[in-house]
This record gives structure tokens, C-alpha cells and sequence, in this order.
């Protein structure tokens, strides 16, 4: 639901202009002066803040300066009945989206509206986006400074730059993709791809397709040749994860392929050679899925050279307000509202709650946290919106 907050003093402005936007559904907010819209926007997520300039306690303008100043990425588009040229040049210089002068042209305030909406939309899809092309922001960036993080710091900063298969183990949610992906970019393989490989996620008739290709005519969907992930990681990484749940099949062919740097298309018969660095994880034990005869023990010892286990956050609390805060403002650029903050009380009840999700569930929930709470998150919101041991 897109939300606007319109901030002016004269009351039939604001009633005209809430009339014309809820008929075209959009949602409205009100603020009669620029202190009280200034709270407001601090407060709330809004798609769009119209604001006039002239308004007594704190003009538009001011109101402009101070949210550009909390880092507020909403547009904001200027309306003002006194309107010049070098007013309006003001303002866009200032951080406005744009100018609209009293009386409206009703034409132009709903194009403005439209427009300003769209490109709102299109900056976080921007964000989205890079985010996701880059593996998030700070991507490869481990936070914490517990014993257990410091010692997965320390094993990536010396096992980086060599090319030994690392097995990565630990619980969901711990941040296993994270430690590959820094051993990645830490490496010399940091500019050719990182191909990435949920082992779980892809039906076993299917995985060998995905590893190793196939040929045109290998099977009824085998429309054209295809290239495999082992082909797409060629001179960088390629990261298998939940290893653990990979076929007995797919395991024997990947084994070849460690031992050979050689893989054949699913209905090829040619060889074809191979450069790439393999990084495992998994957050099952391997060594009771060896003995129940889930999983080749050959096979573990080829991809575990270098074992690395993440620990799981309730082993490392101490580093949870850390993480609590980095995710409070990263998350708060992503949804383009002021930074909110964690009062002393909240983050020691962060440590309280039984993380059983991790650091996935902690980002989980200082978002909604940030959506849900006031500029100031208390020790009250966390027994609200986490689930604290009890």
C-alpha cells in the first residue's frame, strides 16, 4: 500500500490534496505544521512527503535540510503558493524531487505523484538488486569479535589464498555462504566467477544436469547444450552447499571430478577439463551420514582438506548487540527511513532470546523491528516482537 504524508499548515490544502490522492488510493498521512511532519517522518515509512514551504514553527525548506540530513530517501516533492524560480531551484538543490506551485493543475500533481512514486520503487529495487548481484552489502564483511568468530576470521585469512577444498560446517542460518564467499574474495580466484550450488534445493534427478552440463538430446527438456556449474566456475570457486544432501550418484561423479579436474556432460561422452576451486558446507554431521551410508567417506576427505565450523549465535551472544546494530542500519537504508537505534535495556534483552535461527533470525527480526517500533527501540519491543527464553 503506497502511504503519503503531506505536511502544511492550511487545512483546505490539505484536505484537497487527501481527497484527490485517497481517490486515487494511495493512503495519506497529515501534518499541520513542519515540526509535527518532521516527527512523522522520522516515525513512519512513507513512499512520498509533499511539503509546503511556507509554514510558521519550521518551514519546508528546513523540514527538507533535516530529512536529507537523517538520511531519508523518500522523495520529496515541494508545494508552495509563493512559488519563484529561484525558490524551486532552491529546493531540487537542496534534495527535492521536485516543485509544484498553488494552485494545483491537477494533470501535472498526479503525474509528479506517479513519477515520484516510480522512481522511489525503483531506487530499492536498485538496492535490491546490488545487493543481491554483490551477495548483500559488506558482502564478505564476518561481524562479530567473540572467540568462536575470531578463530573463523583467522582460518579464512590463512587458508584464502591457497586453492585447498574447505568444508564449511555449522548450523542454518550461521553464515556459512558468508565465510565462502570471503574465502573467495580474500583469494586469487577473487576475479573469475563464484558460482554458487543449493545442494537441497535441487531434485537429485536434476543435480547432475546442474553440476556438469548436458548435451543437446540427454534428455526430454534437453533442448540445446548446457553448461554446468563446474563449466561456469572456470578459474574461480564453486560453492556446494548442504553438500550433505546430495544424491549417492552425484557424489561418486563429483569425486571424479576432484580427482581428475574432468567432468562429462550428462549425455556427452567427452572429457572436459576443469579449474576450479571447490568449497563445501553442510550443517549435517557427515560423520553419522558415513555411517548410515548417506554419504562416501572418499569424498570427505577429498572436500574436507580445511575444516571451518561457524558457531551458532547462542555460543557467540556477545557479538549479537554488534550485529543487532549492524543490521538496524543497513536495514534502515534498505527501506529508506531514518535510523532508528536500540537503547541499552534492548540489547541486553537481545541476548536473552534463544537463538535458534540464528543470525538469519536476527536480521529476521530487527526488521521488523525497525517497521514496527518508534525512533527508539526498548527492552519492551523486544519481549514484543522476539521470543525471548522463557
Amino acid at each position: 500500500m503506497t502511504r503519503i504524508l503531506i505536511i502544511d499548515d492550511e487545512r483546505p490544502i490539505r484536505n484537497t490534496l487527501k481527497e484527490i490522492l485517497e481517490y486515487e488510493k494511495y493512503t495519506v498521512d497529515e501534518a499541520e505544521d513542519g515540526s509535527a511532519g518532521l516527527e512523522k517522518i522520522k516515525s513512519g515509512k512513507y513512499d512520498l512527503i509533499m511539503c509546503d514551504i511556507k509554514m510558521p514553527k519550521m518551514d519546508g525548506i528546513e523540514v527538507l535540510e533535516k530529512a536529507v540530513d537523517l538520511g531519508i530517501d523518500t522523495p520529496i516533492v515541494m508545494i508552495s503558493g509563493h512559488g519563484t524560480i529561484e525558490t524551486a531551484v532552491e529546493a531540487l538543490k537542496k534534495g527535492a524531487y521536485d516543485f509544484i506551485s498553488k494552485p494545483f493543475d491537477l494533470n501535472r500533481l498526479l503525474v509528479t505523484v506517479r513519477n515520484a512514486i516510480d522512481r522511489k520503487e525503483l531506487v530499492q529495487e536498485t538496492k535490491k538488486l546490488k545487493r543481491k548481484i554483490s551477495g548483500g552489502i559488506g558482502a564478505t564483511q564476518i561481524i562479530g569479535e567473540s572467540k568462536g568468530i575470531k578463530i573463523v576470521k583467522d582460518m579464512i585469512e590463512k587458508v584464502a589464498s591457497s586453492d585447498a577444498r574447505v568444508l564449511i560446517t555449522g548450523d542454518n542460518g550461521t553464515g556459512k555462504e558468508l565465510v565462502a564467499r570471503s574465502l573467495h574474495e580474500k583469494s586469487n580466484r577473487s576475479k573469475a566467477p563464484f558460482i554458487e550450488v543449493n545442494c537441497a534445493a535441487i531434485p537429485s534427478e536434476l543435480i547432475e544436469s546442474e553440476l556438469f552440463g548436458h548435451e543437446k538430446g540427454a534428455f526430454t527438456s534437453a533442448i540445446k547444450d548446457r553448461k554446468g556449474c563446474f563449466e561456469q566456475a572456470e578459474a574461480g570457486t564453486l560453492f556446494l552447499d548442504e553438500i550433505g544432501d546430495m544424491s549417492l550418484s552425484a557424489q561418486a561423479k563429483v569425486l571424479r571430478a576432484l580427482q581428475e579436474s574432468k567432468i562429462t556432460r550428462v549425455g556427452g561422452e567427452k572429457e572436459i577439463k576443469v579449474n576450479v576451486r571447490v568449497i563445501a558446507a553442510t550443517n549435517k554431521d557427515l560423520s553419522k551420514e558415513i555411517a548410515q551410508g548417506n554419504f562416501r567417506e572418499d569424498l570427505y576427505h577429498r572436500i574436507g582438506v580445511i575444516l571451518i565450523h561457524v558457531p551458532s549465535l547462542n555460543d557467540r551472544k556477545e557479538d549479537v548487540p554488534i550485529l543487532a546494530n549492524h543490521f538496524l542500519e543497513q536495514l534502515c537504508q534498505d527501506h529508506g527511513i531514518a535510523t532508528k537505534e536500540f537503547d541499552k535495556a534492548a540489547l541486553v534483552e537481545l541476548k536473552n532470546v534463544n537463538w535458534t535461527g540464528n543470525i538469519r533470525e536476527l536480521r529476521n527480526i530487527v526488521e521488523r523491528l525497525i517497521i514496527l517500533c518508534d525512533k527508539i527501540i526498548t527492552a519492551a519491543d523486544i519481549k514484543m516482537y522476539a521470543n525471548p527464553k522463557g
